[in-house]
This record gives structure tokens, C-alpha cells and sequence, in this order.
């Protein structure tokens, strides 16, 4: 297990950088790519942990996959391609691997055990397996196939009308994945839109989606085809970037080629609305995503009220937020964001205890949390807790403490984002 140790920073951070490939959609691209026929090539594929145990999984189904940093090459073979693993198919600490997999592996004619590590095993899994179950895939696991180890005997599925009782992408992806080999027409209802790199990608590989309002349908027996993906800048790991160049006196920086899709700009709408000096410049489309560069600089912030529609936008960005908001002007109050709870952490629990190490003066509730800005933060041990985005956001955090930090489990980091601590280096102007 790393460890990190950070102090205050003496200079403002400067220049440009440009973050690894989106996470969620270069799991789609490999996933995608192993059940289409011919060969999909992917660029900004993200080479942390946990799309690395996508590229796993696929392998164990005997597609051939080859990875070199952020290239790679997959050589689907069709829906009928995926063979009977022969071995345990291992996720490591990644849920979208789960979910997304599990759709796929509901109408496949075999056997398959899925395990992760011991995150992954406190995470809630009847929100898939209870609509894969009515769909005709037969699942076990521990405790009626809420929680990983999974077994599931995939095989002639029908489609349904599944009403979602959360927003989440993972969700809805893994219907519409076993909803393409079923009878019939599959639809996925949600209370408010999550994301839609599923639908997108989908689209790009030539399967016909519908959609209207918070529901989204496919048909059964549709094929895919391969193609080429070019992954954009993950916009979740640009938060932490932005937040530090809100953050950090005398700060500006430029983020090229993150991607922008709507769904997921919640961060964005949050800067704005507290205030920090924020530019989005060359916005583009590529493979239907849409791209841009962000500049942001030093910022006097107000706190504000994040809740609602807004939420399901910005999920992963709360822990960075919370560190923004303790150094905002006013009081800033996050709710309806329950979902924090059944992340790799409890996101809700570890932000708050950790900055309240620091010095900063925040309150967990039952749905989120309120911060009260205008802390001046002191330097602590902190707990990634094997959390990823509470490592960086602590990180971040410690860049403005006076005195020393130390971030402990610090290799978790490489899940969503290998070279952060080289990019932090590089804007500090100490990189090697």
C-alpha cells in the first residue's frame, strides 16, 4: 500500500494537461467492441485498474484484445463469440464491469461466475439481477443475488418494461445489453436521465435506440459492428484539476480534449453557479460525444444548493465539490444524493470525516451533506479508504492545508487515474 505526503502549495498552478480517457466509456468501447463482429479499434482508451479488468473478463470469453497504453484493438466475433469462461470472471473494484457484464452474460447460452474484491462485495446487485431474473437469466449469490460472488446461467431472455427506482447508468445499460439479445422490445424507465454513453455507443456501432423522455427501448436480435472509438478526456477526473485551479491562488489552467457530454456536465453547472472563473473553448463532436477544452482560474466562490436533477450529473464529482465548498463563501448543502452511499465507499462518511480532520467545518445528513465555506484547512493523515476519487479529492484538499498532509492507500488512485500525481506535478512546475 502507497502513501502520499503533500504540503501547501507556494506558487500557483500553471499550464496545460490533458487527462486519461473517460472511464465509462472506454469500458463501453472494449465491451461493445467483444460482442460486435470485426475488429473495433480504440484511441484515449483510459489504462487504469479497472477498464484493465474489463479487457480480463472479455479475454477469459476468448475474445482477442490487445492493449498497448491507450490503444487497443478488439477483435469481436459477434454475439456468439463469447465463449464459457473457463475460469472465475474477477471485476476487481470495478461495478460498471460488473453491471454492464452481467447484461451481456444474461443471454448467453452458459455458465459464468463473476467476483470482486471486497468493495465490489458490499455493493447492491439485486438493482440487476432482480430485472435480469424477469428477463429469464437465472442468478444466484449471496444473499439471493444482492451481492457478489454471482452465478448466472445465461440463455433465451424476453424482453420487459423495467421502472428503475434509481437513476443509474449501470442500470439501464445492463437491461438494454440483455434487452439486444432477447425477444421483443426491451424499455428502461428512469426517474431522471443518468448517463447516455450506452445509448451513444450503441448508436455508433449501429444499433437502433429509442428514446423519449426518461425511457429508453431497443429491439431484440440486433447486431453490432466494429468500428473505430476515439475516447475523450474523462470529465470526473478533469474535477479535480478544475477544483485545484478554483482553489490554488494564482492559478490557471487549461484541460484539452474532455469530453462534455450533457449527462455528465454537472460539475460544470455547479462552477457556474459558484462563481468560479471557468471558459469552455473548441467544442467539438467526435464519434457523437462531444468535446472541449476548459481553462479555469483562481476564484472567489459562493456556496450553493446541489440537489434534485442535478445530482445523477455530478455523482462522482461530490467528494471534489465538498472540497470546493469549504472554501466558498456561505454555506453549501448537497441532498438527494443517497447513491453516495453504495459507491466504493460511502462517499457521504469518508468526505466528511476527512476534511473534519482538516480543519473544515461539515456536517453529514441522511441524503448528503452541508459544508460551511471559508475553512482554513490544516494539514492531517488522511484515508483514501481504497476510494479512488476520495484519494484525489484529498489530495487536492491538501494543496491549500497548512502544514503537511498524508494520504494514505494512495494506489487506488490508479483506477480512474494513473498519472495524477505526474500531472499535479507538472502544473506545480516540479515534474522531472
Amino acid at each position: 500500500m502507497s502513501n502520499k505526503s503533500l504540503t501547501c502549495l507556494q506558487k500557483g498552478l500553471k499550464g496545460s494537461v490533458q487527462v486519461p480517457g473517460d472511464k465509462s466509456i472506454s469500458h463501453r468501447a472494449v465491451m461493445f467492441g467483444a460482442i460486435a463482429e470485426g475488429k473495433t479499434e480504440i484511441t484515449g482508451f483510459l489504462p487504469g485498474a479497472d477498464c484493465l479488468s474489463t479487457i480480463a473478463c472479455f479475454q477469459k470469453m476468448g475474445i482477442d484484445i490487445l492493449q498497448k497504453g491507450d490503444k487497443v484493438t478488439v477483435y469481436g466475433k459477434g454475439w456468439s463469440g463469447l465463449n464459457e469462461p473457463s475460469e472465475i470472471l474477477d471485476v476487481g473494484n470495478s461495478g460498471t464491469t460488473t453491471r454492464l457484464m452481467l447484461g451481456i452474460l444474461a443471454g448467453r447460452p452458459f455458465h459464468s461466475v463473476v467476483i470482486g474484491d471486497e468493495s465490489i462485495a458490499r455493493r447492491p446487485m439485486s438493482r440487476v439481477t432482480e430485472p435480469l431474473r424477469q428477463m429469464g437469466a437465472e442468478i444466484d449469490g449471496r444473499e439471493d443475488g444482492t451481492y457478489t460472488p454471482l452465478s448466472i446461467r445465461g440463455g433465451e431472455t424476453k424482453g420487459i418494461h423495467w421502472v428503475s427506482k434509481v437513476a443509474s447508468a449501470q442500470v439501464k445499460s445492463c437491461i438494454l445489453l440483455a434487452g439486444l439479445q432477447s425477444e421483443g422490445k426491451t424499455t428502461v424507465e428512469e426517474p431522471s436521465l443518468s448517463r447516455d454513453h450506452t445509448e451513444r455507443m450503441l448508436e455508433a456501432f449501429g444499433v437502433e435506440v429509442t428514446r423519449d423522455n426518461m425511457t429508453v427501448s431497443v429491439e431484440g436480435g440486433q447486431a453490432l459492428k466494429g468500428r473505430s472509438v476515439f475516447v475523450p478526456g474523462d470529465i470526473s477526473s478533469a474535477a479535480f484539476l478544475l477544483a485545484a485551479g478554483a482553489i490554488v491562488p494564482d492559478s490557471e489552467i487549461t484541460i484539452e480534449n474532455v469530453g462534455v457530454n450533457p449527462t455528465r456536465t454537472g460539475i460544470v453547472d455547479v462552477m457556474k453557479k459558484m462563481g468560479v472563473s471557468f471558459k469552455e473553448k473548441n467544442k467539438r463532436d467526435v464519434n457523437g460525444e462531444p468535446v472541449a477544452d476548459f481553462v479555469v482560474k483562481t476564484s472567489n466562490m459562493q456556496g450553493t444548493t446541489i440537489e434534485g436533477d442535478l445530482i445523477p450529473r455530478l455523482i462522482d464529482e461530490i467528494p471534489i465539490i465538498a472540497v470546493m465548498a469549504s472554501q466558498a463563501v456561505g454555506t453549501t448543502v448537497i441532498k438527494d444524493a443517497e447513491e453516495l452511499k453504495v459507491k466504493e465507499t460511502n462517499r457521504i462518511d469518508t468526505v466528511v470525516s476527512q476534511l473534519k480532520k482538516m480543519g473544515a467545518d461539515i456536517e453529514a445528513t441522511p441524503d448528503g451533506m452541508i459544508i460551511r465555506g471559508s475553512a482554513q484547512l490544516q494539514g492531517a493523515e488522511l484515508d483514501s479508504f481504497g476510494d479512488h476519487r476520495i484519494g484525489m479529492a484529498m489530495s487536492i484538499a491538501a494543496l491549500i492545508a497548512k502544514g503537511e498532509s498524508t494520504i494514505l492507500d494512495t494506489e487506488a488512485i490508479n483506477v480512474s487515474y494513473p498519472t495524477f500525481y505526474e500531472h499535479i506535478d507538472k502544473l506545480r512546475g516540479t515534474e522531472n
